[in-house]
């Protein structure tokens, strides 16, 4: 039998830092570490805790005694209860300071590697309404904020169409306005659920798995052009097509209006057929001259400005004179690939995703370029000598691996293949940090650029150069 988890209560808790995932941390009497989920580094505060483990606690700020000359108040109505934005409260030069302070903790304690002094953070222009996709669920069971819980009025309408709270897979938080994309995001978002709740159209139960409406994908591109993608569970014709024809009168700026049909037990697309029903089946992005075409499954930078100086960064690092073979491990759909083409002799780009690579093909063909390949496959199987001897030895090899980082076997080719430069692009300097330790027997860091890619939240992206050393 399970022993309950007795709540403590510590009181006059200086907050001291922010850590990872969003949280800030304070110190129990006992030294031990706490995390909490609604302070401000500066604020001292009551906490009650949630978790007890051997080396920390976490808990939340129940009573503030001083608030943070750090905070800010948050443009949201729906902070504190949406878990999307979990720094609204702090000032952005603050959040970019504990974003520096995190990579530089990473680099220097994972990887326990000589460093140069880092460059100061590159921050984002647009604080809010800077991302290019947004994901949205439909529920018919919401999550009801305690003044409803605690009203005694009747509640009529539990449909939602918003955000899972965090750790609730079957709660969706009703959404009345989203500072994350720009219009007409939000206009869209509440007519589909106004039409829907208007038409008896039924939104979707997780946990009984049934309902017509289950997920709203919305991607904006820096062109204008605009794709809508609405999620079916139930496969009614009639229904279906009385709200996607309502949108094409409703918002004639849809370039693309896709639908699927997904009776499986998660909400993911990629194993799922998408359908047409208005426009075309994919969007363009625009990048310094190049389009890149964007269809539903494509992966792209969520933050489009941003995107651009992080491949700016990339590119500088780089250090192309236009005679070198450029290897971009994990390329994706060859966004960095052909952003750096022009530059390089050739570009050879590897990937995992056939989807994504079939993309990168048709997006090089439509902008021209002639000197880049890309193969698919599983990196630390494609990446190995025979690999090389077919296209060459790189002199500068970009790599952007996903959050978990570069498999030991890459690194260990990476170390074989002994390129002059490495490029080291991550979205967790965590991981970052655990490849250049093992990177560090050839090659030395010469710089260090944290990007700031998604303002009000914790994650920071980490541009690296490493140069082999002498």
């Amino acid at each position: 039998m399970r022993r309950k988890n007795k709540r403590r209560t510590f009181e006059n808790v200086e907050v001291i830092d922010a850590g990872a995932k969003g949280k800030s941390v304070g110190k129990a009497p006992d030294g031990r570490v706490i995390f909490l989920s609604n302070a401000v580094p500066g604020d001292v505060v009551d906490v009650m805790t949630t978790k007890k483990r051997k080396a920390y606690f976490e808990g939340i700020a129940t009573n503030f005694h001083t608030l943070s000359n750090k905070r800010t108040s948050p443009e949201c109505e729906h902070f504190g209860v949406c878990g999307g934005c979990k720094w609204q409260h702090m000032g952005y030069e603050h959040q970019l300071y504990f974003k520096q302070k995190e990579v530089e903790n990473n680099l220097k304690r994972i990887g326990n590697i000589e460093l140069p002094e880092l460059t100061p953070i590159l921050g984002s222009k647009k604080q809010y309404f800077y991302r290019n996709k947004m994901e949205f669920s439909f529920s018919s069971s919401r999550w009801l904020t305690q003044e409803e819980i605690d009203s005694e009025n009747s509640i009529e309408d539990k449909n939602a169409l918003g955000f899972h709270i965090p750790g609730m897979w079957d709660k969706i938080l009703d959404i009345n306005k989203c500072h994350l994309q720009e219009n007409p995001s939000n206009t869209i978002r509440l007519e589909v659920r106004n039409f829907a709740v208007k038409n008896g159209l039924s939104f979707f139960n997780p946990r009984e798995q049934k309902g017509l409406l289950r997920t709203m994908m919305l991607r904006t591109a820096s062109t204008g052009e605009i794709m809508l993608l609405i999620q079916f569970c139930d496969d009614n014709q009639e229904q279906r097509e009385m709200l996607l024809n309502h949108l094409i009168i409703k918002f004639p700026e849809v370039t693309s209006l896709l639908y699927v049909i997904n009776q499986k037990q998660n909400d993911t697309i990629y194993d799922q057929e998408v359908i047409c029903f208005a426009g075309r089946d994919h969007i363009f992005e625009q990048m310094e001259g190049l389009k890149f075409k964007i269809n539903a499954k494509s992966f792209y930078q969520t933050n489009s400005d941003q995107a651009y100086e992080l491949y700016k960064v990339t590119r500088d690092f780089a250090g192309l004179t236009g005679n070198e073979l450029v290897y971009d491990l994990y390329t994706g759909t060859g966004t960095i690939a052909q952003f750096v083409s022009k530059n390089a002799k050739k570009v050879v780009g590897v990937e995992s995703v056939p989807e994504a690579i079939e993309d990168a093909k048709t997006n090089a063909l439509n902008n021209g370029i002639t000197n880049v390949d890309f193969y698919v496959g599983d990196m630390k199987n494609v990446f190995n000598e025979s690999f090389i001897a077919e296209n060459g030895q790189p002199d500068v090899v970009i790599t952007d691996p996903p959050r978990d980082g570069m498999h030991k076997l890459v690194v260990e080719q990476l170390l074989s293949a002994a390129p002059k430069k490495i490029v080291y692009v991550s979205c967790n300097s965590a991981t970052q940090a655990r490849d250049l330790a093992l990177l560090d027997e050839k090659y030395e860091v010469i710089k260090v650029q944290p990007v700031d890619m998604f303002p009000q939240t914790h994650h920071v992206e980490n541009v690296v150069l490493l140069e082999k050393r002498v």
